[in-house]
């Protein structure tokens, strides 16, 4: 199943009436990213200032990065695809210009999660600004 997109998420959140069934629906996002290679959660790929482990590698093919994500936590791996579903497959310039504090006021989503979950929401997305910053900056 390939992730929905980010205005495919807004509406379907919109869907739900209360957080449970949200919380719900995006546990389910993140079963279904892909599996992370084992060989591939290295300390490099560790996202400091998150509760959980994250790691996030990345590929770039013809000016696209491409991601894979993961996490020990299912909740984390439903933000994971939250969020991939705005910056994966995208190039780096779009990656930056992408305006992730509107998509996250629209979700309604961290004020709704601890404020650790939330600071590693934070963590994630600056983890990936800066992985498109630097390629832009290559």
């Amino acid at each position: 199943m390939a992730l929905p997109s980010t205005d495919e998420i807004l509406e379907d959140l919109e869907f739900f009436d209360d957080w449970e069934e949200r919380y719900k629906y995006i546990i389910d996002l993140g079963k279904a990213l892909p599996a992370m290679d084992e060989s591939l959660r290295t300390p490099e790929r560790l996202v400091k200032g998150c509760q959980s482990s994250v790691w996030i590698d990345v590929d770039l093919q013809d000016d696209v990065l491409h991601f894979v994500v993961d996490s020990d936590a299912h909740i984390v791996r439903g933000l994971l695809a939250v969020v991939m579903a705005a910056y994966s497959g995208k190039s780096p310039e779009d990656i930056v210009a992408f305006d992730v504090d509107s998509y996250f006021q629209k979700l309604d989503l961290e004020r709704h999660l601890s404020p650790t979950r939330g600071n590693g929401l934070r963590a994630i997305v600056a983890k990936i600004q800066a992985i498109a910053k630097a390629t832009v900056a290559a």
